[in-house]
């Protein structure tokens, strides 16, 4: 049973059996008679959980063999450099789509060591944010790679088509969508995550990439951020974040247990179609993202009287709700409902939406 539901936007919910496990093990894991973290990630027990992990997570995500996947630090940041300093070199170009803050912060970073072009950014339109598609925009088949994020948490923005190109690789950060829903992998050169939303906690970065991209870093790429260096050492190059790893291989294990993918993308459309039609139904909330765009998994709303968001807030946490606030940048609220958000989440918070409707409209 949940005491509390928590709507946090990252570093998100866990799934409670996945936190109870990790408990139960924490002082004695695989009869180690210690907690993972205290056992070396080059012995055999680690190394089979870092096995384990890769295998589960190619088998419910489908991934083609002439892909690698990497276990890396440095989060989905990391990646904004790194893809760069591993696709291209100093004068290349690279494209994006801009569809909210962090696509726009992968322009800055890549910036700093290519020539980074912007060909198409969100657009208001009836008054709601919207995503242009590509019929309004080419790919440079001169360029390095495309850059996209298919789901930005600060307004709410998810992007349910996949950039076509026969000759760029597409590279998508799915720090916030990847595992909610099936995909099919080959339509990118790479995706890449951090894990604290879908995946596990803080500190991990997923990266899967196609092998014709490898081998080709600046010389003075740092060699922990080379992805083939990467792959000559199974993410072991340098530590890896062990705890992390073994969390996010839990999760892959419950993911599985759960039915895999395609199973959890039906319970988060119930969550997400329950949720907005509770915002659509009402007067007194709002939300400005065009039904296109909007994101199953990062649910923005605003109430019509600004005035009452402490108080909403203030009754939200006394039931139970906790991380309701949007972002700083943008306000309202924000209720973030990633694979490990149960349904009874979502109904115990349109509940609470309907009754403080009721007692302050």
């Amino acid at each position: 049973m949940h005491s509390k539901f928590n709507f946090s936007a990252g570093p998100a919910a866990l799934p409670q059996p996945v936190l109870k496990r990790a408990q139960a093990e924490l002082l004695d894991w695989n009869g180690q008679g210690t907690s993972v973290m205290e056992v070396s990630h080059r012995g055999k027990p680690f190394m089979a959980v870092a096995e384990k992990a890769e295998r589960d997570l190619r088998d419910i995500m489908h991934i083609p063999d002439n892909y690698k996947v990497l276990f890396l630090q440095g989060g989905g940041r990391g990646q904004f450099f790194s893809v760069p300093m591993n696709l291209a070199q100093r004068g290349d170009l690279s494209q994006h789509l801009v569809s909210g803050q962090w696509s726009q912060i992968a322009v800055a970073e890549a910036e700093k060591y290519m020539s980074a072009e912007v060909v198409a950014k969100t657009q208001t339109r009836d008054n709601m944010l919207w995503v242009p598609n590509q019929e309004h925009w080419d790919i440079n088949p001169e360029a390095a790679y495309f850059h996209y994020c298919p789901n930005e948490t600060v307004d709410g923005i998810e992007i349910n088509w996949v950039p076509k190109s026969q000759d760029v690789p597409i590279v998508a950060d799915m720090s916030s969508n990847i595992l909610s829903k099936a995909i099919d992998v080959s339509d990118y050169g790479i995706i890449y995550a951090g894990a604290q939303k879908n995946i596990g906690p803080s500190g991990l970065a997923v990266v899967i990439i196609r092998d014709d991209l490898l081998g080709f870093a600046r010389k003075d790429t740092p060699a922990v951020f080379d992805y083939q260096q990467q792959v000559n050492n199974d993410s072991m190059y340098n530590t890896p974040p062990t705890f992390s790893w073994y969390l996010a291989g839990l999760v892959f294990e419950w993911l599985k247990e759960q039915g895999g993918v395609q199973a959890i993308e039906k319970i988060n459309t119930q969550k997400a179609k329950l949720l907005y039609s509770c915002i659509d139904a009402s007067d007194f909330y709002g939300n400005k993202i065009d039904p296109s765009n909007r994101s199953k998994m990062n649910v923005t709303f605003q109430l019509a009287d600004s005035s009452l968001d402490s108080l909403f807030l203030e009754k939200a946490e006394e039931a139970g709700l906790v991380a309701l606030k949007g972002h700083r940048f943008v306000g309202g609220m924000r209720a973030s409902i990633y694979n490990a958000m149960p349904l009874e989440g979502v109904e115990a918070l349109v509940s609470f939406m309907q009754e403080f409707e009721r007692t302050n409209a």
